[in-house]
């Protein structure tokens, strides 16, 4: 159930082909909603979609240089295992639990759900729930090898709970295998696009939001206009984050769906712990 994202890499290239169609119905969708709002000025506007050439991507943070291991720690990352950490592992495990009960918790998917015109099922809950779990995945990546294994552990737990829920549902053991089957390909695939989007222009990010989060069923631009604003802001937000009390507490607090001032980063509270992170 766990499988790494090499293995789908293949399955990628075979919907290459269809990638530069998703892309120009993404660009056509945003060409729509902006003609709308010059041949039509007597219907409600759209919210202003600010793109700039800072706010394209993520804002730029001092990287994290690749940290200096030894023959031996090599090896044994090679085989599956992890070598020291900054952290301890218990509490980079904790943290990691926290940030992704972070996306399940302080989301309001009825809200996603009506503003996207999604159905309230498990599968929509899903597809809401992998895209904040994205965000953080990107997020924890800049935190070198701390980060990266702080990454396994917010997945782990995504499947864990959604093996939950579809228990808690009473789907069978036969359909609830085919569906974490599904969903895990459905997972994969969506990080290349949205991994993509995010390094690219508001189009590219737009067709990645229409192909996985509407499963190519969105018929008004101005809903992937505002989930296009939704991840450039949120990512904007998390990135000002401190990597340090990321990896310690995993606190993550989500910017609101609609609001006036998209573009208004308030100056982030570090959050507080004590010696053992908690």
């Amino acid at each position: 159930m766990y499988r790494r994202p090499l293995l789908f890499a293949a399955r990628s290239l075979v919907n290459a082909a269809g990638k530069t169609l998703d892309q120009e119905v993404g660009f056509k969708a945003f060409a729509v909603c902006r003609q709308a709002r010059v041949s039509a000025p007597l219907l409600t506007p759209c919210r202003t979609l600010h793109v700039t050439s800072q706010f394209c991507n993520v804002k730029e943070t001092p990287q994290h240089s690749e940290e200096e291991v030894g023959a031996f720690t090599k090896l044994i990352e090679a085989m599956g295992f992890t070598g020291p950490l900054k952290y301890n592992k218990w509490k980079i495990k904790i943290a990691a639990l926290r940030m992704y009960t972070c996306c399940v918790e302080r989301v309001n998917y009825d809200e996603f759900f009506e503003k996207c015109s999604l159905p309230d099922t498990l599968n929509s809950w899903f597809l809401v729930a992998q895209l904040h779990v994205w965000m953080c995945l990107v997020r924890m990546r800049q935190e070198g090898r701390e980060g990266k294994y702080m990454c396994r552990y917010i997945v782990h737990s995504m499947w864990e709970d959604v093996e939950q829920r579809s228990k808690i549902m009473g789907i069978d053991a036969t359909h609830r295998k085919e569906a974490l089957k599904m969903m895990t390909e459905t997972f994969y695939a969506a990080i290349f696009g949205y991994d993509e989007g995010i390094l690219s222009d508001d189009c590219v990010l737009a067709a990645a939001l229409w192909r996985n989060l509407f499963n190519r069923q969105c018929e008004d631009p101005r809903q992937l206009e505002l989930m296009v604003e939704y991840v450039r802001k949120q990512m904007q937000f998390i990135d000002a984050l401190e990597g340090d009390d990321l990896l310690l507490t995993g606190e993550v607090k989500w910017r609101p769906l609609v609001e006036e001032n998209a573009q208004s980063i308030l100056k982030v509270v570090r959050p507080t712990y004590n010696d053992t992170g908690l």
